[in-house]
């Protein structure tokens, strides 16, 4: 989960939300600027983060009983081979991109437990096989994860509510294009990419979101109720282009 600070609670945002909101994203990009296999790209991005724990599970709240926000959490193997598995059943693209990710995420926990390195070495194997079977070079692939992970990056700026005040820039990362962008939040509300990226001149961007007005939970299991009570209400954004 995403969990915001509000001022009536907790805003919650469910990672699968938030991919499908980058997937959006994604989807919005200028056509030639598109990676290999673009729909099932887009997959990949909007089911990057499926095969995560129930979340009547270990790791829901924070020891002091606050909804635990997913950068709070230890890395979990099992969790990371579920995505995989799940991943494999919908093609070898998915699979190699899901694999990257997993990659960029995890290559830094190298050298903590053997088990951990096994299941890093396994992606890397997999990731050249895929390519292998794919007929597709390294740095065919190498762009369509940028191009997936800079979707990601700009979900979660506007998720995480990011955007600086007084219309200052903040980078979102190098794109696919190694082309620095940025994003700002301007005084009118509207949200500004710059260089522009997208096929259109504006982009209308949502998000589903619950507010919880209960601060602290007892349990998981009472946690996933008030959440499965409270009304969803959507988060927009109007993206649109320099005149």
């Amino acid at each position: 989960m995403i969990v915001n600070p509000h001022e009536r609670g907790w805003e919650i945002i469910y990672q699968q939300a938030h991919a499908l909101l980058a997937a959006e994203i994604g989807f919005a990009w200028l056509p030639e600027k598109r990676p290999l296999y673009f729909m099932q790209t887009l997959a990949a991005i909007a089911q990057h983060d499926d095969g995560q724990q129930d979340l009547t599970g270990r790791y829901a709240l924070t020891p002091a009983g606050a909804p635990a926000n997913f950068t709070q959490l230890p890395f979990c193997l099992e969790q990371a081979q579920q995505v995989m598995k799940e991943a494999r059943f919908q093609g070898r693209w998915r699979s190699l991109l899901t694999s990257m990710h997993l990659s960029f995420l995890y290559e830094e926990l190298r050298g903590q437990k053997k088990e951990w390195d096994a299941f890093l070495d396994e992606q890397l194997l997999c990731q050249k096989k895929w390519r292998q079977g794919l007929k597709v070079k390294k740095a065919q692939a190498q762009y369509a994860y940028d191009f997936m992970q800079w979707c990601d990056r700009l979900s979660l700026i506007l998720c995480r509510n990011e955007l600086p005040e007084m219309e200052r820039a903040l980078e979102v990362s190098n794109g696919p294009d190694q082309v620095k962008y940025e994003v700002a939040l301007l005084k009118n509300g509207t949200v500004r990419v710059t260089p522009w990226p997208f096929r259109e001149k504006q982009v209308n961007l949502c998000v589903e979101a619950r507010c919880l007005t209960q601060l602290q939970f007892s349990s998981d299991q009472e946690l996933d109720k008030a959440l499965w009570q409270t009304p969803v209400t959507r988060k927009e954004w109007l993206l649109q282009k320099e005149p």
